[in-house]
């Protein structure tokens, strides 16, 4: 049975009675030890909000759901919230975030560009409110808090009743925090001193590069491992008597952005094993789900809890820490870490009435008609076959940077595009075409970027990104379920190019798959130069492709992919996939077709 307050409470009161049984017998009064001061609490935990207040997908426009049968949203996290404190009781209770707020839905998108919190008499930001509302003790910032600007952020910043943590977060001037590092809580005890509770919040080194347009002179991000070792020591020296760690890095050790930085993105095992003085890390960025995980200390051979709730509010982690008064302090006895399943329990219905006039703006505002389509588009296919709906993508950002660069120094080069297919459910119907529509076909902040590249470089970014398949002989069964993802690639890490004519023999080995490169129907030229319309985090080193992020930038925009496609649409009226849809590339082996044209 694990051991929590209320069992070791009930273990200590049995073993009293049964010393007052031994005492009876023979045993000296001076024999019994006195009983030790024990103490419990629970440190709550979610990450990756996304933006997500209500169990609703607004890229859908109905209730959210998956295969698993998920809910999403802090109105259902308030309810889980609720019952933890009603069992353990508020103060003996904390409730913390590790990241990655305001920014993912339509709902945190309308509160940052259509009705901007940062605008004279501007509304306060629903995930600010709800947060407020259901008591978050405070939260590290995560690399998408950055998407909308700093300004942006130091709004949301002033609108929560709670600090955002960043200890790795600095000023590119001073190198002094420009968040609060920590955040140190009291939790009063039937039993002694107070305990102290330090939280400790770091951030993503990834910022750096990903939202370069908005941090860069002003903001600098080390690794947590260097700032988690100064400032940990720090807060034991203050009295800390538990430290916790609100970490925006996942666990693995692992960077998607290859060698761009020098610090891991990924880094909270590492801070685990190699700064001591911790006692529970909360991790978040990498959108998995980890209930409990235990990383041993290099230095002191001790355990570190780490959990990870998995994303947009489907879970909420518990740290149970059991601690004894011992030598004139308190000690951590036990640390054990849990999640909770928010399918299992109803919206909070004072956080649905707090914020439902916001809700019913957004959904007014998503279903707004941008345009019309003369045939149906869907992504279902689109992580195998050269699909319409991604010839859309990458046909507007072709025009968009051929439009920018006319009548400049790079006029003359053939503009190429990539993109990616975010999403295997995004659709445009037959018919009216809405912004959800549009939003859901790109659902990040991505930003458009025009970089030059060689053909013998754009051979070695179509190698990299065809590392996507699972290696497949000619003439055995090819199974759509298990071909895509090898490696764990993640579908937004393969990139389709349009403007080349290549196939991807999914036979031949990783590194040795693009055969019969082409342009305008001849050999690609190893040594011709073209302009590549790229979305900034692929730019910025995102996926880690090569050449892109050391290629030269011609240009760059500041407003979201989304919002070029959405003027596009609602410029021409009319999206007619015969005037832009073509098959540049396929799968095959040995050189026969993978895929018939119209089947799977």
């Amino acid at each position: 049975m694990p051991l929590n307050r209320r069992t070791f409470l009930g273990t200590s009161a049995a073993a009293g009675a049964g010393a007052a049984v031994a005492g009876a017998v023979g045993a000296t009064p001076a024999a019994a030890a006195p009983r030790a001061k024990r103490y419990s609490f629970t440190v709550m935990g979610t990450t990756d909000l996304h933006g997500n207040v209500f169990n609703w997908d607004y890229f859908t426009d109905k209730e959210f759901d998956d295969k698993a049968h998920n809910d999403v949203g802090l109105a259902k996290i308030s309810t889980l919230v609720q019952r933890v404190r009603e069992e353990k009781g508020r103060g003996n209770t904390l409730l913390i975030d590790a990241g990655d707020t305001i920014q993912g839905t339509q709902l945190s998108y309308y509160y940052a560009k259509v009705d901007p919190i940062t605008a004279a008499r501007g509304p306060v930001h629903p995930m600010a409110q709800a947060m407020n509302a259901i008591g978050y003790d405070a939260a590290a910032l995560g690399n998408h808090e950055f998407n909308y600007g700093i300004p942006v952020l130091r709004k949301f910043q002033e609108q929560c009743d709670f600090p955002l943590l960043g200890a790795n977060a600095l000023d590119a001037r001073t190198l002094r925090p420009a968040f609060p590092p920590y955040s140190m809580h009291r939790l009063r005890t039937p039993c002694g001193r107070d305990v102290r509770v330090a939280v400790l919040g770091l951030t993503n080194p990834g910022i750096a590069i990903w939202d370069k347009a908005h941090v860069s002179g002003k903001m600098v991000f080390p690794g947590l491992e260097e700032q988690a070792a100064k400032w940990v020591p720090r807060l034991r020296s203050m009295g800390a008597d538990v430290v916790v760690v609100s970490a925006h890095s996942g666990s693995s050790g692992t960077s998607s952005y290859g060698d761009q930085l020098p610090y891991v993105e990924n880094a909270a095992g590492l801070v685990a094993e190699q700064v001591p003085g911790i006692d529970a890390i909360l991790v978040g960025h990498a959108h998995t789900e980890i209930p409990e995980y235990r990383v041993t200390n290099k230095e002191t051979g001790k355990d570190v809890v780490l959990s990870e709730p998995l994303k947009w509010g489907q879970r909420l982690t518990l740290f149970d820490f059991d601690l004894v008064w011992s030598k004139g302090r308190w000690t951590v006895e036990r640390v054990a870490a849990r999640v909770l399943n928010s399918n299992t329990v109803e919206e909070d219905p004072g956080i649905v009435r707090l914020l439902g006039d916001e809700h019913e703006k957004v959904v007014a505002y998503v279903n707004q008609v941008i345009g019309t389509s003369t045939a149906a588009m869907s992504t279902a296919e689109a992580p195998w076959k050269d699909e319409p709906i991604i010839d859309l993508i990458n046909q507007v950002q072709a025009e968009t940077v051929r439009a920018a660069l006319a009548g400049g120094e790079y006029a003359s080069l053939p503009v190429l595009s990539q993109a990616s297919c975010f999403s295997r459910t995004a659709r445009i119907p037959a018919g009216q075409v809405t912004i959800r529509d549009a939003a859901g076909l790109y659902p990040f902040e991505n930003t458009l970027e025009a970089r030059v590249l060689t053909g013998a470089q754009l051979k070695d970014y179509l190698e990299f990104s065809a590392r996507y398949y699972a290696q497949t002989p000619a003439g055995a069964p090819v199974d759509t379920a298990k071909l895509t993802n090898a490696g764990g690639t993640p579908d937004y890490n393969y990139d389709a190019v349009l403007g080349l004519s290549y196939e991807i023999d999914i036979a031949k080995p990783a590194g040795s798959r693009i055969v019969n490169l082409s342009f305008e129907g001849k050999p690609l030229d190893p040594a011709a130069r073209f302009v590549l319309a790229v979305n900034n985090y692929r730019a910025s080193g995102g996926g880690a492709f090569p050449h892109v992020a050391a290629a030269k930038q011609v240009w760059a925009n500041s407003d979201e992919i989304r919002n070029t496609i959405i003027q596009w649409v609602r410029a021409r009226g009319t999206v007619d996939p015969g005037s832009f849809a073509s098959v540049g590339w396929r799968l095959t082996r040995d050189g026969v077709p993978v895929f018939q044209e119209g089947a799977v």
